[in-house]
């Protein structure tokens, strides 16, 4: 067998998974949100939620391996066309939603680059306020991005993996430099660690038992990206074997990586000390206690003042750098990659103009028809009332609910994909009651743990996030039905 032909074995497996679904920047939120309680969150998703759900969509891999079309192919030969194209469009959806967070979060790392510390807070001109400000950066970033890759900017992507690099050595440098400062503050933690602290969350907007439960699309977020690993199991040696047994492995290893990490930033963050603070918010979040570390270390060695401010400054900047560029690279290749493959999936149901390609095979039309919309939404959140502290949790919010509401089609259609396709190429659920108890227990999850988000900020008299949350899907699942009911109109 050559070396183009040989299959992917169990630890290569392993550490595919553990790289395109482990995330950094996860701990510092859960820590944000939960402290150490987040902890039995990350442990319940993966047993509960990310383990089953990959399995899932390892058979709907291999039972259409030959098929490029991905989840819409997988719910289309399941459940239809119309309630594939509606979920897909969904799940494009939580894309366009990541265009919208990362439009306006990409200025964070930038100015963490330049001045050393989150000052997009302070950003107030004129008759705009700082939140309206980065608003409209985020709209003129949208515009330069869309029209730099509809010209072709593949170039530009490559800074991704430049971006890779320095997040890669920014978990280096945070287990490295957290664990000299727990040996030089002989094994002192900041955050105390007690029995409670594992259930109770120090924030006081995460105690009640609703904003608690919550919690678990926060969790169900951190292990996002698995529908991309259903087109690898052809690749894989031995899948009935090596599949199975390496997504448990990844799961566990996954889900102990968290904990740890979570566990480790007790080292150097106290919770009321650090971020009980309006200006620390879901977008600065990851710069602030990663500045903290630098901080507290440089304090720990019992090196001077300046000295552990420098540290602190040289963290943040570092940090800084890694995620913009890794921001950069992304969102050039996500402006345009998700939108592309799904209009072409179901070429069908669209216009000829939204499937046209360009002369460097970008949907130009499509992505400017997407962009006008993340603009519409930018301009309509920021321009909408509330702090940096509310814009941020809003578009972490409306990422998190988007992001798991597609699981809700592909468990549902689960069932009936079985009862329809017969002789599985690999096929691990293989008696229908486990089968269907395994179904309702993960559709419950997400299916409670969207709920539990979008009813938990009403709770808290906040409207104005629980419209924004409230909204994502209820907005793309009409907008794809009307697109849907309009194409099957026309073809009558």
């Amino acid at each position: 067998m050559s070396d183009k032909q040989k299959k992917i074995g169990l630890f290569s497996l392993i550490m595919m998974i553990f790289s395109s679904i482990f995330g950094f920047a996860n701990m510092p939120v859960a820590f944000l949100q939960m402290g150490y309680a987040s902890i039995p969150w990350f442990i319940f998703a993966a047993l509960l939620f990310f383990l089953p759900v990959s399995m899932m969509i390892a058979e709907y891999g291999a039972a259409f391996k030959d098929d490029h079309g991905g989840m819409y192919t997988w719910l289309k030969e399941s459940i239809g066309e119309k309630w594939a194209f509606i979920g897909t469009f969904i799940w494009l959806s939580s894309w366009i939603v990541w265009l919208l967070s990362i439009s306006s979060k990409v200025f964070i790392p930038f100015s963490a680059l330049i001045f050393g510390k989150d000052m997009t807070q302070t950003w107030a001109f004129g008759p705009f306020n700082a939140t309206q400000v980065v608003g409209i950066l985020a709209i003129l970033w949208m515009i330069f991005v869309t029209f730099a890759a509809s010209h072709g900017a593949e170039v530009i992507s490559k800074v991704s993996s430049v971006g890779g690099y320095f997040v890669t050595g920014m978990i280096f440098v945070f287990i490295i430099g957290s664990i000299v400062t727990l040996i030089a503050g002989h094994g002192h933690l900041s955050q105390e660690l007690t029995t409670s602290s594992l259930f109770v969350s120090p924030n006081p907007a995460f105690q009640t038992p609703i904003a608690t439960l919550s919690f678990v699309v926060y969790a169900i977020f951190a292990y996002a990206g698995m529908e991309a690993l259903g087109g690898i199991i052809d690749s894989v040696k031995d899948p009935e074997k090596t599949f199975p047994k390496g997504m448990m492995i990844s799961s566990l290893l996954i889900a102990a990586g968290y904990s740890v990490m979570v566990l480790l930033w007790g080292i150097s963050v106290n919770w009321n000390e650090v971020l009980n603070s309006k200006s620390v918010n879901l977008g600065n979040i990851t710069y602030v206690m990663m500045g903290h570390l630098g901080y507290y270390l440089g304090q720990t060695l019992g090196l001077s003042n300046s000295t552990s401010l420098l540290l602190q400054s040289i963290f943040i900047r570092f940090v800084g750098l890694g995620m913009f560029l890794a921001y950069v690279g992304s969102f050039f290749i996500l402006i345009y990659s998700p939108i592309k493959s799904f209009i072409l999936g179901s070429k069908h149901l669209w216009s000829e103009k939204m499937t046209k390609l360009n002369k460097v095979g970008v949907p130009a039309h499509a992505m400017w028809m997407q962009a006008i919309l993340v603009c519409v939404l930018i301009f309509l959140i920021s321009f909408g009332g509330g702090e940096a502290k509310t814009f941020y949790t809003i578009l972490t919010d409306m990422s998190n609910v988007a992001t798991s509401f597609p699981y809700l089609f592909l468990i549902a259609a689960f069932p009936l994909f079985k009862k329809k396709q017969k002789n599985l190429p690999f096929e691990v659920f293989k008696h229908k009651g486990f089968t269907n108890l395994v179904v309702a227990i993960s559709f419950l999850i997400v299916l409670f743990g969207i709920i539990f988000t979008c009813v938990e900020p009403f709770l808290q008299g906040d409207l104005v996030t629980g419209f924004w949350t409230v909204i994502g899907p209820i907005f793309f699942g009409s907008l794809a039905y009307g697109i849907y009911a309009r194409a099957e109109k026309k073809q009558k």
